[in-house]
């Protein structure tokens, strides 16, 4: 059965403002809460407002532009109206960012649940169901208690009347995640959502499989994702430009300005790792089938060739060109032998960012035909590693 959701976008900051509106990796946390709820399957989306304030309205005006369906609705009654009945509910209070992991046990509940965090010291702001409970701001109904709800409230608040009655009607209380880094966040005002837009750049790290994006990287792809983070930027818009980026220092090579098409490639780089923090961040994952994505190698090793084929025609002789194919033939044996199975220092193994930073020492000295030939050698040498560790070790 479809699974809807229904998010209180009605409580003031203290400043004034909707706590819906509060700013968060440069958006709102209202579309941060519609993506969580997106990404959990829920559909349609239906925001409890008392009034539409342009600010919020251009956030519902992104959401839809991301396929997300947001209905805001001014009481419970006409919340209620937009279920069908017996429909799943995700209730997220007002304020509340959720722990995704969190959702997604909701969502695999059988029967209405409640997600609780402790009555300690550190959950005060949250709601008191008992003596050990507090609302962690997420719960499952169904849209018939809502529709009962709605119908008896009178002056009293949806939400937490929507929780009473849950508690009363037997929901199962389900502990949040708990450790650093998860369990769901109160929003009050815009320093305490520093703090969680903190949270979020750390837990969209992700690993770093390559020796420079391990040790050379890290702060430029930090900065780079704190910049974007807070513009209209979309993750596949830095993808593309690492493909034409690639693209024109492949032609650069062609005309032995060697410089210019490094100094491109080096500003590739960074860039499909800071697309990929910033889908995470805006909860939209970068598909791997993503046609920029997958170009990227091919197109390396295309500038790798484009470089022997200059050095061949300029006093290399046929040793570069011959170099260059197989430095691109062993690159791409390693990387299907590794697909799957880790390798011990995998790190320290050939990659397209690893060669390309490799070209800096190289270049200058101006022995561009020994860089070819030395990755030759690299590439050879992590294939035959990766080789060992997949085959070799497995018969052992």
């Amino acid at each position: 059965m479809a699974l809807g959701a229904l998010i209180g976008a009605y409580q003031e900051d203290d400043a004034g403002g909707l706590r819906a509106l509060l700013p968060l990796a440069g958006r709102t946390l209202i579309e941060y809460q519609a993506r969580c709820l997106a990404s959990a399957g829920a559909s349609p989306l239906v925001v409890l407002v008392e009034r539409v304030p342009v600010a919020l309205n251009d956030a519902f005006e992104r959401l839809r532009s991301e396929g997300i369906t947001v209905v805001p609705v001014s009481d419970g009654i006409e919340a209620a109206s937009r279920f069908e009945p017996g429909t799943p509910l995700l209730v997220l209070a007002d304020g509340i960012a959720p722990d995704l992991g969190d959702l997604e046990r909701l969502v695999d509940e059988p029967e209405s649940a409640i997600l609780t965090v402790p009555d300690d010291e550190p959950h005060q702001p949250f709601e008191r169901i008992d003596g050990l409970h507090r609302w962690a701001g997420v719960a499952r109904v169904d849209s018939s208690l809502l529709n009962t709800t709605a119908a008896m409230l009178g002056d009293w608040d949806l939400q937490s009347t929507l929780l009473r009655r849950s508690v009363q009607a037997g929901a199962r209380l389900v502990a949040s995640s708990s450790g650093e880094g998860r369990g769901p966040f109160l929003a009050v005002d815009e320093g305490a959502m520093v703090g969680f837009e903190r949270r979020l750049l750390l837990a969209s790290r992700t690993a770093r499989t390559d020796v420079v994006s391990r040790y050379l990287l890290p702060l430029v792809e930090e900065v780079a994702t704190q910049k974007l983070m807070e513009t209209s930027v979309k993750p596949p818009w830095l993808l593309h430009a690492a493909v034409l980026l690639t693209a024109i220092a492949a032609f650069c090579f062609t005309r032995g300005w060697h410089w210019p098409a490094l100094g491109l490639l080096l500003l590739s780089t960074p860039l499909d790792l800071v697309a990929g923090r910033l889908a995470a961040l805006r909860l939209r994952p970068l598909s791997p089938s993503m046609l920029s994505r997958r170009l990227l190698w091919p197109l390396t090793g295309l500038a790798l060739l484009a470089l022997g084929w200059f050095e061949t025609r300029n006093g290399s002789g046929w040793g570069a060109v011959m170099a260059a194919l197989s430095a691109a033939a062993f690159a791409e044996a390693g990387r299907v032998e590794r697909i799957g199975k880790p390798v011990p220092g995998d790190q320290w193994l050939f990659s397209a960012r690893t060669a390309i930073w490799l070209a800096v020492p190289f270049g200058l000295l101006g022995w561009w035909s020994g860089y070819i030939a030395t990755l030759a050698a690299y590439a050879a040498a992590s294939f035959f590693i990766a080789q060992h560790y997949r085959h070799g070790v497995q018969r052992d």
